[in-house]
């Protein structure tokens, strides 16, 4: 007979990710961190190939990255507000981890499976920072997607890419619930 775990089961079934705007200060110490990203490392990985690793984002650096978001954006002759948009997200943070996507060749392992991976690791690290009662909250944002933003701000090698950036903090308010899907008309019985 299976052994229940009600507590974790409420957990996920009631979960909810905290607007990276509302989260501040204090955030995880280096130990606290250390032992969510030990959490969320406990993630599936076909062929142990660890397809992943973390890039720890401090306050300092953020700001780095809100200027690089700015000037990249402006490169790219983006409009204001999609500049404004994408050097947000690290104005107003404190803390966030990088996931990155490492893909590695493999004869079994499809890339695809990798991928799959890599956004398990966002899922598990969000969820680790939750349950330990941190604010937390999974954004990208065009300038994760652009090659030449995070060659600059993270280095990553042509075989890397970011697989979300988990800003982590204490929230300030809890977000309203907001509708769920109709898992009848999502699910197929066979």
């Amino acid at each position: 007979m299976p052994v229940p775990n009600p507590d974790a089961l409420k957990f996920l079934q009631t979960r909810r990710s905290r607007p990276a705007k509302t989260l501040t200060m204090p955030v995880p110490d280096r130990d606290t961190l250390m032992m969510l990203l030990e959490a969320a490392a406990r993630t599936p990985d076909h062929g142990k190939l660890e397809p992943w690793r973390f890039i720890v984002i401090d306050r300092a650096a953020m700001a780095q990255l809100a200027d690089l978001a700015t000037a990249r954006g402006t490169a790219l002759d983006l409009d204001a507000e999609q500049i404004t948009k994408g050097r947000t997200q690290f104005d107003q943070g404190n803390l966030a981890v990088a996931v990155i996507e490492v893909q590695r060749a493999s004869p079994k392992i499809p890339a695809i499976e990798q991928t799959y991976s890599a956004g398990a690791v966002c899922l598990a690290l969000l969820n680790a920072a939750l349950a330990a009662g941190w604010g937390a909250n999974w954004l990208s944002g065009w300038p994760s997607h652009d090659r030449s933003f995070v060659a600059q701000a993270f280095a990553l090698a042509p075989n890397e890419r970011v697989a979300g950036i988990i800003h982590i903090g204490t929230e300030t308010s809890a977000p309203p619930e907001r509708p769920r899907p109709d898992i009848d008309a999502i699910t197929t019985w066979l």
